[in-house]
């Protein structure tokens, strides 16, 4: 009697169990994911202004991937799913609208190319042409075939006539934040970084800020993908990374806005 009681018991809370798992999939499914490309060095800003916006707009789940711009555009190039792409470059931005997989875009941020050190070095540097001295064995750079970064440096050195000089010296990395960690880690004397990035760590200090005169302008724009599933969600969080709220946010981490 009791063992048919219980089976009865258990099978009506298993039923009503049931009946309650498709209206939590309902409500998880209530809220919108919005795929944002990002690159590497904006990582720490748009993290927090995530948590902002995401408290204003509950029905809204922002989803970042991070990485080399480079990179970036390819993978929205091959399809990969993405609403938004902010950008370390005009150059990944520029072949996307051209190649008509962006649609609207404008500058966001600007930025400075900086030379970090491990912060107990006691290197002293007045010229990147100095990175030939024999005190600096290895120098981290971006790979400047997918990271702005790498390329601004490669441009600088270039510029100083000092390239092919250091290319025994030079350690790749697949983005601006990997440099950051080999120059943490003691793994490079040295490395070419953002500002933003510079200021995010105790483990380095800015050794010389590189003049802009050495390599092109540091843009940062941001575009919505034109394949974007949720174009209008898209475009609201397109319009709060231009509120003085977000753009409080971007400076407080050593970005410039764009005029």
């Amino acid at each position: 009697m009791f063992k048919k009681l219980a089976v009865v018991i258990m099978a009506a809370l298993l039923a009503v169990g049931l009946s309650a798992m498709p209206e939590k999939q309902v409500q998880a499914a209530s809220k919108t994911e919005i795929m944002v490309s990002a690159a590497a060095s904006l990582q720490d800003s748009l993290d927090k202004i995530a948590v902002l916006y995401e408290k204003q707009h509950p029905d809204i789940d922002l989803v970042f991937n991070y990485g080399a711009s480079g990179t970036l555009q390819k993978q929205i190039e091959q399809g990969a799913p993405a609403d938004l792409f902010f950008s370390a470059g005009d150059k990944q931005m520029t072949a996307l609208v051209d190649g008509g997989l962006v649609s609207d875009h404008k500058e966001l941020l600007k930025n400075q190319l900086v030379l970090v050190v491990p912060s107990d070095s006691k290197a002293s540097i007045t010229a990147i042409t100095q990175l030939t001295d024999k005190g600096f064995k290895k120098v981290a750079v971006g790979q400047p075939e997918s990271v702005p970064a790498g390329q601004y440096a490669q441009q600088s050195l270039t510029a100083k006539k000092v390239w092919d000089k250091l290319q025994s010296k030079l350690v790749f990395a697949k983005d601006v934040r990997q440099v950051l960690s080999y120059v943490e880690t003691g793994n490079a004397d040295a490395g070419f970084v953002y500002k933003t990035d510079a200021l995010t760590s105790s483990k380095v200090k800015i050794a010389l800020t590189v003049g802009a005169h050495v390599h092109k302008a540091i843009n940062y724009p941001v575009g919505i993908v034109k394949d974007s599933k949720h174009t209008a969600e898209a475009k609201a969080f397109y319009s709060y990374v231009q509120t003085k709220a977000a753009s409080d946010i971007f400076t407080s981490y050593g970005f410039k806005l764009a005029e």
